[in-house]
C-alpha cells in the first residue's frame, strides 16, 4: 500500500533546506523577542477569526477550503465550511463556487466529497461549480485556484474573491492569497468564535504555522533568496 499523500508531504517538508531555514529564522525571532513575537502572530489570528464576517457585501467567486476526509466524507469543520457555501449560493451572493481540495488518504478528493454533499443537500443547479483536484494544502489550494481563475495566462487579472474556511484557519488562508496577487475577503464558516480547548490549539498552531511562513518569506526577500520566498509562501 503507496502512503498518504499527507505522509508523503511530510516527508517531503522535512527534507526541504527552505523550510528548515524558515523554521530557525523564526525560532530566532522567538528567542530574540522573549515571545513576543509569536504572541502578535497569535492576537492577528484571534483577530481576523473573532471579526470576519458571514457574508461578502455583494456576489462573488467563493473559494471553499477542503479539509482532510473523514471515511471519504467531510468531517464537522468541512461541513461546516460546506453548508456556509450552499447558504451564500441560496442567497445570491455566490456567483461561483470553487471546491479546493486533492486526495488526502481516502478514495476520492475533497472537493469531489464537498461536491457530492453539497448536491445532496440542495445546492442549486443555477450556481457553476468548479473542483480543484490536485493540492494537498492551503499554498497549493490557492496556487491552483489562481490558475484556474486566470484561465492560465499569468497577465489576466483575477476577480475578488471570498475566501470561505473555518475562523482559526482564516487569516493563513488570508496572508497566502493577498502574497499570490488575490483581492480576498475572508468569510467564516461558523457563526461565531466558541473558545473550546480544541480551538485554542488550533488558534495557537495557526499562529506559528503563519509566524513561520511570514518571517520565512519576509527574511528571504530581505537575503534575495527566491527560491525560498516562494516555497514557503
Amino acid at each position: 500500500m503507496s502512503p498518504a499523500p499527507s505522509l508523503i508531504r511530510s516527508r517531503r517538508y522535512l527534507a526541504d533546506r527552505d523550510v528548515w531555514h524558515a523554521a530557525m529564522v523564526s525560532v530566532v525571532a522567538l528567542v530574540l523577542s522573549g515571545g513576543l513575537v509569536f504572541l502578535g502572530y497569535l492576537v492577528h489570528v484571534w483577530r481576523v477569526a473573532w471579526s470576519s464576517p458571514r457574508r461578502p457585501a455583494r456576489p462573488m467567486v467563493v473559494l471553499v477550503f477542503g479539509q482532510r476526509l473523514e471515511q471519504d466524507r467531510p468531517g464537522e469543520d468541512y461541513r461546516h465550511r460546506l453548508a456556509a457555501a450552499l447558504r451564500l449560493a441560496r442567497a445570491a451572493l455566490a456567483e461561483r463556487l470553487l471546491l479546493l481540495g486533492g486526495f488526502s488518504g481516502g478514495t476520492i478528493s475533497e472537493a469531489d466529497a464537498g461536491h457530492r454533499w453539497l448536491c445532496r443537500h440542495g445546492l442549486p443547479a443555477r450556481v457553476p461549480v468548479e473542483l480543484e483536484h490536485e493540492s494537498t494544502d492551503s499554498l497549493e489550494n490557492l496556487r491552483h485556484a489562481r490558475e484556474l481563475l486566470g484561465g492560465g495566462e499569468p497577465a489576466r487579472p483575477l476577480p475578488p474573491v471570498a475566501l470561505l474556511t473555518s475562523r482559526y484557519h482564516l487569516a493563513r488562508c488570508l496572508l497566502l492569497a493577498r502574497r499570490l496577487g488575490f483581492a480576498g475577503q475572508p468569510l467564516a464558516a461558523e457563526p461565531r468564535l466558541r473558545l473550546t480547548p480544541r480551538l485554542l490549539r488550533l488558534l495557537l498552531l495557526e499562529s506559528a504555522y503563519l509566524m513561520w511562513i511570514d518571517l520565512g518569506v519576509r527574511w528571504a526577500r530581505l537575503i534575495g533568496h527566491g527560491r525560498m520566498a516562494a516555497r514557503i509562501g
